[in-house]
């Protein structure tokens, strides 16, 4: 399987929406609950989360990238600047950090153990990197965790460099990664 990743940006808006309105999509959620203000959080309607997201896109604000596997859609990998998130729980960051979070993926359930999870990391890593990110961080579970598995698991991490810096609450672990060296082009990666 070859993977291509596509930013959203106020051009890509048609695919994201396509991809997180087809059946079993998130469409519930938009990806907007760790990016909300307390003001938005008072609109708790799919339709009130969907506006809030599209307005950050509109704004030019990162969110994430949309995999694809030939021209389907097979994946989406959240992935944005850590300062447009509520608090993740990660330690501050220290004046010569950039700081990208990993908050959350979505692959279709028929797409589900074909090591996309994995390619969608790599994905991105790589565009935190080619935008400038010093640390990656992301805030996955055990396997065990009844909850928040939208978030990853802490073993697919440290596969991928990942070191466990602590935890974000009982379930949540912080895990990072340390960017170094030239960025690498997410247009294409292998899984």
């Amino acid at each position: 399987m070859h993977l291509t990743f596509r930013e959203v940006t106020p051009a890509t808006i048609p695919d994201f929406e396509a991809f997180f309105s087809a059946p079993g999509a998130p469409h519930f959620c938009w990806c907007i609950v760790w990016r909300r203000t307390t003001e938005e959080s008072h609109h708790h309607q799919p339709a009130d989360r969907k506006a809030q997201m599209l307005k950050r896109i509109c704004a030019g604000t990162p969110v994430g990238l949309v995999a694809y596997d030939g021209d389907t859609a097979a994946g989406w990998v959240s992935i944005a600047p850590r300062d447009t998130h509520r608090n993740l729980g990660g330690p501050p960051a220290q004046a010569d950090e950039n700081i990208w979070s990993i908050a959350c993926f979505f692959v279709p359930r028929k797409r589900r153990g074909q090591g996309t999870v994995r390619a969608l990391i790599k994905g991105a890593i790589a565009h935190a990197k080619e935008k400038g990110a010093t640390i990656v961080e992301a805030y996955p579970v055990d396997r065990a965790a009844p909850s928040y598995r939208y978030m990853g698991f802490t073993d697919v991490f440290a596969e991928a460099g990942f070191t466990d810096e602590g935890m974000a609450g009982t379930r949540r672990h912080v895990m990072r990664l340390r960017l170094r060296g030239k960025p690498e082009p997410t247009r294409r990666l292998r899984t």
